[in-house]
């Protein structure tokens, strides 16, 4: 191999993980794993994507965890409710042929305990258990704060 050939291939290593934002285990695909910059003084955040299940049967998203913070759970928002209203889901059920999408105001991630604020452009390791399809490695970018929710 030349050392042309093998800078490039070491360039693309470095590079691919991070324009990567679909993942697949078995039947199912998570589709952008994102979150939001926050402010300084929050010791929490969310992190959002969606999951599509191709198979022909349900498989079930167990748990969540990351090393950017101490807990992270599965987090269910009524739309139109407050934060405070907020509830924790246990597990959430991907049904077959199915779309389960975490999004600002609904289904989230709530990540718990994050010692260092969340800033744009950096990207974080998050873990996805899965009932059936087992454990899933996905790289979370944080985006930056839009103008509607700064006010």
């Amino acid at each position: 191999m030349s050392i042309r050939t093998l800078g490039l291939a070491t360039l693309l290593t470095i590079a691919l993980p991070a324009v990567a934002h679909d993942y697949k285990a078995g039947e199912l695909s998570i589709d952008h794993p994102w979150s939001r910059e926050l402010p300084v003084d929050l010791p929490g955040g969310a992190a959002y994507f969606s999951i599509h299940n191709h198979g022909s049967q349900p498989d079930r998203l167990l748990s969540v965890s990351t090393p950017r913070a101490h807990k992270a759970d599965l987090h269910f928002q009524a739309a139109g409710s407050s934060p405070a209203d907020m509830k924790d889901m246990g597990a959430v059920e991907i049904p077959a042929h199915g779309e389960v999408a975490f999004k600002p105001g609904g289904n989230h991630v709530m990540l718990s305990g994050v010692e260092h604020p969340l800033k744009a452009g950096e990207h974080f390791p998050m873990t996805l258990q899965f009932e059936k399809a087992g454990k899933v490695e996905v790289e979370v970018e944080v985006k930056q704060a839009d103008a509607l929710t700064a006010h």
